[in-house]
């Protein structure tokens, strides 16, 4: 069991150091990621929204008082990576940081039901 808790919090904090990178390149960096959103046909209006969510998603995974808010923050996290990934493809951009990401995410999310069950 003591090895399962290790890889969970080892994936965990990668998890929030992948999203919380991504969101600080949006809070300081937020003229580069809204040419990127463009080049992506995003909105750019959702660039600060996006790295404030980014950032409670993290601190919910970390905190861990409400499942409910949990497991919604893993979704948000789970569709953030696939249309990460899939605008980046549709770009022809090489692979992202989000292909990476989402194994990490997996591992969290079930190893932290075990893990806390």
């Amino acid at each position: 069991m003591k090895i399962k808790n290790i890889i969970y919090w080892i994936s965990t904090i990668a998890l929030s150091l992948v999203f919380l990178y991504s969101a600080q390149m949006y809070v300081f960096k937020t003229e580069m990621i809204k040419g990127f959103f463009e080049s992506f046909n995003y909105p750019t209006y959702i660039v600060i929204p996006l790295a404030l969510v980014k950032i409670l998603g993290v601190v919910m995974i970390l905190w861990r008082k409400s499942n409910w808010l949990t497991e919604w923050a893993y979704a948000g996290f789970f569709f953030d990576l696939v249309l990460a990934t899939a605008a980046h493809a549709n770009a022809g951009h090489a692979i992202g940081l989000s292909v990476f990401a989402m194994p990490i995410l997996f591992v969290s999310y079930f190893l932290g039901k075990e893990v806390r069950s």
